[in-house]
């Protein structure tokens, strides 16, 4: 309701976020908050004045000012409504899911910290993956690819309908970015020969960063993307329409975060190739938004200065995996795509202050202002990681995206790939 109808703030979230958004659409300086609102300047017609907050803190604020009066009960009892999970329960929810959800194929894998989902189709996998979900572990999907339509997702057919773009391409050795057209990078995506040089004659280690991406993406490829939408895994949750999707129901005041689709694409076995595993195409980095990650296409290169698909299974054979991703990399009928590790949230801070100590050991400055994780400067390699485990417990999760494979990772989880 509006404030002239309701004087009795905070009984509810959805009073608290209208009453409170309220005040500030209509521009009240005394909208009940303790801090000062923080808003965007600037408008379509070029004027500067205050728009909507384009940050929380303004509600945050309200809820620390707005507490309900202790004469007065709330209209919704939060600790009947949500139950309290015990600090470690591994055991306990694989016990209780073995027993309530013995329709579902599934795994754990990662030392129980990833639910692998192995069936797509089953359409009661939402319920399984809401228990894992509220407890902030990553999920993998499998076999998204049967339900897409393979023949658009292949390089020559996106090399062939948009060739003639341009976008912004990263050189994964270098950091160096360049603005150049996007049939080139399709072309040499599995023919080497065709692939760009860098100056002492090395192979460019490229990667199409994040083309097309949001509306342009629906605009620019309507058939992909209304096949990409029929293909999502748990729709209840990945789908825009999803009655889960939390995003999709914010109210209008809300500045949303992007939320895609992007299209991520990347020469990925000069990786395997390098000494120590040194670089990756996307560096450790935290997403503010939960991610689903859909491979849609592998390619195989050929020529000289790649390795073979034996050659690149070998190497991620020295990966520190779980079995069942072991067994997955001997089948002839999977094909790897990409090598993820993926951290906790809760373990940010000991990986922000591991990667500053090492910075500091190889001579470079560690500026005050810099964050090593905001900053994605870091790609941390297997020594790194093992160093990582022993110096401060933070062990990594190391997945095998397979063709097909959707990788569901909260917010706030770290990754590399």
């Amino acid at each position: 309701p509006p404030p002239s109808q309701n004087n009795e703030q905070g009984s509810t979230l959805r009073d608290l976020l209208t009453t409170t958004a309220g005040k500030l659409r209509l521009g009240s300086t005394d909208a009940g908050i303790a801090f000062a609102p923080v808003y965007s300047t600037g408008t379509a017609s070029g004027k500067s004045g205050r728009t909507m907050p384009n940050i929380l803190d303004d509600i945050i604020a309200s809820v620390v000012e707005n507490k309900i009066p202790p004469n007065r009960a709330p209209k919704i009892n939060v600790k009947s409504e949500i139950k309290e999970e015990p600090k470690d329960d591994k055991k306990s929810i694989q016990d209780d899911c073995s027993k309530r959800y013995s329709d579902i194929q599934y795994s754990w894998i990662c030392d129980k910290h990833v639910l692998w989902l192995r069936d797509h189709k089953n359409t009661n996998n939402w319920k399984l993956f809401k228990e894992c979900w509220k407890q902030g572990r990553p999920v993998l999907v499998s076999g998204m690819h049967k339900k897409m339509n393979f023949s658009l997702w292949k390089a020559e057919s996106i090399s062939l309908d948009f060739g003639n773009q341009q976008a912004d391409i990263l050189n994964c050795k270098d950091s160096i970015i360049s603005n150049t057209n996007v049939k080139e990078f399709w072309d040499g995506f599995e023919d080497v020969s065709k692939r760009q040089k860098v100056k002492n004659g090395e192979t460019a280690l490229l990667k199409l960063k994040d083309w097309p991406s949001g509306e342009d993406f629906k605009t620019m490829m309507p058939a992909r993307y209304e096949d990409l939408l029929k293909s999502l895994p748990l729709p209840e949750y990945c789908s825009p329409e999803g009655k889960l999707n939390l995003a999709s129901h914010l109210p209008g005041f809300f500045v949303r975060p992007d939320l895609g689709p992007r299209l991520c694409s990347a020469y990925g076995e000069c990786v395997a190739a390098t000494k120590d595993h040194d670089i990756g195409t996307t560096n450790l980095h935290i997403e503010v938004s939960d991610v689903v990650n859909i491979l849609v296409y592998v390619g195989i290169a050929k020529g000289n200065g790649v390795l073979s698909k034996s050659g690149v299974l070998k190497k991620l054979e020295e990966e520190d995996l779980d079995d069942l991703l072991r067994k997955r990399l001997k089948d002839s009928s999977e094909l790897p795509g990409a090598l993820w590790h993926i951290y906790a949230g809760k373990d940010a801070d000991k990986i922000r202050e591991f990667l500053q100590k090492i910075a500091k050991e190889q001579g470079l400055e560690v500026l005050p202002e810099h964050d090593p994780i905001r900053d994605q400067s870091w790609y941390v390699n297997k020594k790194l990681r093992q160093r990582l485990f022993e110096e401060y417990g933070v062990k990594t999760c190391t997945v095998i995206q397979f063709l097909g494979d959707a990788i569901i990772l909260p917010a706030g989880a770290l990754h590399q790939v």
